[in-house]
């Protein structure tokens, strides 16, 4: 009977501390990716979207993408991201400014930053938005088979310690049933 006892608290604990973990990486919004893939970075903004700025602080003067008056403006563009940066929805539906990012490469790896402008102001050469920015994600990009690995070694080592404390629980009980019996 005992045994049981121990058997649903360390069941709930387990749970509580899967829940903890997940909650608190989703708050994070970080990204893993792999190499090759297509990414979508999320970024939502209320109001009239005049001008959108995807950001990477590393990249100094260049952007990762800036859409402005209605269309995408390459001028001041990173050369990395020519041709593989887009908006998720061109419309920007109710404020949908995600980027997608194709064919990650490992060199993608960074922090990248969302900033909105609502209404026109004075304009400048490059976008440079002063505002902070509205969504902040940090993007890992893992070498061309490292992710299905490491999920494979998790998987694994999660099994051998389910088989290991399912083993000490048997055996306890086995013991109890014997010394129960005399």
């Amino acid at each position: 009977m005992y045994w049981r006892v121990r058997m649903v608290v360390f069941l709930g604990w387990t749970l509580l501390s899967v829940c903890l973990l997940v909650s608190a990486s989703q708050a994070q919004k970080n990204i893993t990716a792999e190499s090759g893939q297509n990414v979508t970075l999320t970024c939502r903004a209320p109001g009239n979207i005049q001008t959108v700025e995807w950001s990477r602080a590393d990249l100094g003067e260049k952007y990762v993408f800036l859409y402005r008056d209605g269309r995408k403006t390459l001028v001041h563009q990173h050369p990395s991201f020519k041709d593989r940066v887009d908006l998720q929805d061109k419309q920007m539906k109710d404020g949908n400014v995600s980027l997608i990012l194709k064919n990650v490469t490992i060199n993608d790896t960074g922090t990248y930053e969302c900033r909105v402008k609502a209404n026109k102001k004075r304009r400048r050469k490059r976008a440079n938005l002063n505002a902070p920015p509205i969504s902040i994600i940090y993007l890992h990009v893992d070498p061309p088979g490292s992710v299905g690995l490491i999920v494979g070694v998790v998987v694994a080592a999660v099994l051998i310690i389910a088989a290991f404390v399912g083993f000490v629980i048997y055996r306890k009980h086995k013991g109890e049933k014997i010394q129960g019996s005399h």
